[in-house]
C-alpha cells in the first residue's frame, strides 16, 4: 500500500496545503494510505476532523518516523532539509520545488536517492491542463492583484454618476497577457475599469480584446518575439527599448499597473524603470507579481509596499496564499490529476516514458535527469 504524506507547510507566509479532504477521499479510494500532519490544512480552512472523515490519518508534525516511511510526499513548497534527509530511498517528492539553480535540492537528491517531480516543469500541452499548477495559481494571483490594487488606489475603479458630478473610470495597464494577466483583465473589467494590455506575443491580442480590453500595439521589429512551450521567450534589448517608449505613454495616463510578465527559469524582464515611474501619477499603484523573479518594476521588493515618487509599489509574489481555501482546492486537484493514473491497486509506479512525467521528473531514485535546470 502506497503511503502518502501531506505535511504542514513551513515557508513563511504560505497558507496553502497540498491535499484537501476531497482529494484524500479520492486517494483512499485508490487504495492508498494518507497521512496528514496535524493542523496542516488549518490555515486553508480544512480541519483535522474533515480529513479524518475522508479517511485520512492525522499524525503529529513532530513524528519524524512518518517521513522515513512515506512513499510520496505532496507539498506546496520544498519541505525543510531536516525532514527531507529522513526520506527513504526511492521516495517521491511532488510539488513546486523551485528547481532552477537549487543546489540544496540537488544535494538532497544525491544523498537520499529520491525521485522528484517539479510542477514548474510540467509541459504546456493540452493533456496537461488539468494538472497545470502554475495556471491554476496564476489565475488566483491575477484576480487578487486587481482587488489589492483597488483597495490601495486613491480613487474608484468604475465610472460613477453622482449629484456632485461624474467620476471617470480608472485606467489599468496589465503587462503580460498570460493566465494571470488575462484574469487581471477580466477582474478589472468587472470592476468597471478601462483596461490596456501589453504583451510581446501578437497572438494574445484576440484573447485580450475578447475580454473587452484594449491591446497595446508594440513597434514593429525585424524579429518578433513569441513563445516556447507555452511560455513567453526572452526578447532582445532592442525590442525592450522600443517597448519602453510605447509603455511610458500608457503608464503616464494609468492609475494602476499590474505586472505579470515572466520567463520560465530566467530573471523577469524589467518593464517599468525609474524614469517611467516618474511619469506616473502620484497616488497610482503598481502590483508586481513577478517580484520573486526579480520583478517587472524597478524597486519592488517581495511582500513590501514602497512609495516611490508618490507611486505605491507592491511586491505581491505570494498572492495565491492569500486565497488559501480555493488555491489549495485547485492545487490539490492538479496533483491528483497528475499522479492518479500511475496508482494501481494502491501501488504507485511512475512511467518515465509518459510525456507528463518525463517533462517534470527532475530525478528518479537519485539519478538526476535534468541537469540543466540546476545549472541555471
Amino acid at each position: 500500500m502506497t503511503k502518502i504524506l501531506i505535511p504542514t507547510e513551513k515557508h513563511t507566509g504560505e497558507r496553502r496545503v497540498s491535499a484537501t479532504p476531497e482529494t484524500v477521499k479520492k486517494l483512499k479510494s485508490l487504495g492508498c494510505a494518507v497521512y496528514i500532519e496535524s493542523k496542516a490544512g488549518e490555515l486553508s480552512g480544512f480541519s483535522d476532523f474533515s480529513y479524518k472523515e475522508s479517511g485520512g490519518e492525522i499524525v503529529s508534525e513532530r513524528d519524524i518516523n512518518i517521513w522515513g516511511e512515506a512513499d510520496i510526499i505532496f507539498c506546496v513548497q520544498v519541505p525543510s532539509e531536516e525532514n527531507l534527509i529522513t526520506l527513504k530511498k526511492g521516495a517521491i517528492l511532488l510539488g513546486l520545488l523551485n528547481p532552477y539553480g537549487n543546489k540544496d535540492l540537488l544535494k538532497i537528491i544525491n544523498s537520499n536517492m529520491i525521485s522528484t517531480l517539479s510542477l514548474e516543469l510540467l509541459p504546456r500541452i493540452s493533456r496537461a491542463q488539468s494538472s497545470d499548477v502554475l495556471s491554476s495559481q496564476a489565475n488566483i494571483a491575477g484576480y487578487k492583484a486587481v482587488l489589492l490594487a483597488a483597495s490601495e488606489l486613491d480613487r474608484y475603479f468604475p465610472m460613477l454618476m453622482t449629484a456632485a458630478g461624474t467620476v471617470q473610470p480608472a485606467k489599468v495597464v496589465v503587462l503580460g497577457g498570460g493566465v494571470a494577466g488575462l484574469q487581471a483583465v477580466a477582474t478589472a473589467k468587472r470592476l468597471g475599469a478601462i483596461v490596456f494590455v501589453s504583451d510581446i506575443r501578437p497572438v494574445v491580442q484576440e484573447q485580450v480584446e475578447s475580454l473587452g480590453a484594449r491591446f497595446i500595439e508594440l513597434p514593429e521589429i525585424d524579429e518578433k518575439p513569441g513563445e516556447a512551450g507555452g511560455y513567453a521567450k526572452a526578447v532582445t534589448p532592442e525590442f525592450l527599448k522600443k517597448q519602453k517608449n510605447t509603455l511610458t505613454k500608457y503608464l503616464s495616463e494609468a492609475d494602476v499597473a499590474i505586472c505579470t510578465a515572466q520567463v520560465l527559469g530566467k530573471k523577469a524582464p524589467v518593464l517599468i524603470d525609474s524614469s517611467m515611474l516618474e511619469k506616473m501619477r502620484p497616488g497610482s499603484v503598481v502590483i508586481d507579481l513577478a517580484v520573486a523573479q526579480g520583478g517587472n518594476c524597478e524597486g519592488t521588493k517581495a511582500n513590501e509596499t514602497i512609495i516611490k515618487d508618490g507611486v505605491k509599489l507592491i511586491g505581491a509574489g505570494e498572492l495565491p496564499s492569500s486565497v488559501p481555501y480555493d488555491a489549495s482546492s485547485l492545487y490539490a486537484k492538479n496533483l491528483i490529476s497528475l499522479i492518479t493514473p500511475f496508482i494501481k491497486d494502491g501501488l504507485i509506479k511512475l512511467d518515465k516514458d509518459d510525456e507528463l512525467i518525463s517533462g517534470c521528473l527532475l530525478s528518479y531514485e537519485g539519478i538526476v535527469l535534468q541537469n540543466k535546470v540546476f545549472e541555471n
